[in-house]
């Protein structure tokens, strides 16, 4: 009896001990199954939150560089506007020193082209304005200057509007020495006027040579030529700079 009993002991530990360990054999199965799902899953939404970030990225970049070459072109554009504009100015310029030449040579007593009179006359104490396409920059300053990605070009256009754009307003349409029409015309008006040929018709026809001026009075136009000859002469150079400056950003736009 003692014999059996010691046998179905053993019998129900060798149970037992298969039992757990058959046991223990299948959670390690299912830990290393579930473990191979969810890191397999885990692997997945990592893989398509990353592919989602990178095409965010992709797209938002797309549309920065959509953005930088519209506005861009939007620039290059206006910029060839301008150069239009600073061109007009720049004849009216030469146009003006001519004109001091030309009166020069009137209260020298030297003889006179008649045709040109006029048009000298009127482009002697002529003002300009500075007409700038600023549209396409303001929109830069809008979205973000960090928009343009080369930042030598970036610097440029910066400098070129803020600085030499602004610049050029003031001495065109501010600094007092170059406002010609309200600092010279009346007086040199009033000196020259009275010499003019006018026709039946009210048309002014010719000058009468040698000019009819006090020397005193002549000496003080001629001083006023000069002013008027030396302000046009140094904007004349600050528009030279400007026109380079103008071709090498459209030239680095178009690169």
């Amino acid at each position: 009896m003692r014999g059996r009993k010691q046998t179905r002991v053993c019998s129900r530990t060798v149970h037992s001990l298969c039992y757990h360990t058959f046991k223990k054999a299948i959670l390690k199965s299912m830990k290393i199954k579930n473990w191979k799902k969810y890191g397999f899953e885990f692997l997945s939404m990592f893989i398509a939150v990353v592919s989602a970030f990178a095409l965010n990225n992709w797209n938002e970049n797309r549309r920065n560089d959509n953005s930088e070459n519209k506005i861009l072109t939007e620039i290059s554009n206006g910029l060839e506007k301008d150069l239009e504009d600073i061109r007009l100015n720049i004849t009216g310029h030469k146009a003006g020193i001519s004109a001091c030449n030309y009166f020069r040579k009137a209260f020298a007593g030297k003889e006179l082209e008649p045709d040109s009179l006029m048009i000298h006359y009127s482009a002697l104490t002529r003002d300009f304005v500075s007409i700038q396409n600023v549209a396409g920059y303001e929109t830069l300053k809008s979205k973000g200057l960090e928009l343009i990605k080369n930042d030598s070009l970036r610097l440029k256009i910066i400098s070129l509007y803020e600085y030499d754009y602004n610049t050029l307003r003031k001495l065109e349409e501010e600094y007092s020495e170059m406002q010609f029409q309200e600092n010279y015309f009346k007086e040199i008006n009033e000196e020259i006027a009275p010499n003019f040929k006018v026709d039946d018709n009210g048309n002014i026809s010719g000058i009468n040579l040698p000019l009819k001026i006090e020397e005193n009075k002549k000496n003080k136009l001629l001083l006023y030529l000069w002013k008027i000859q030396t302000n046009r002469i140094f904007i004349l150079q600050y528009y030279s700079g400007i026109d380079k400056k103008i071709n090498e950003v459209r030239e680095n736009i178009m690169e």
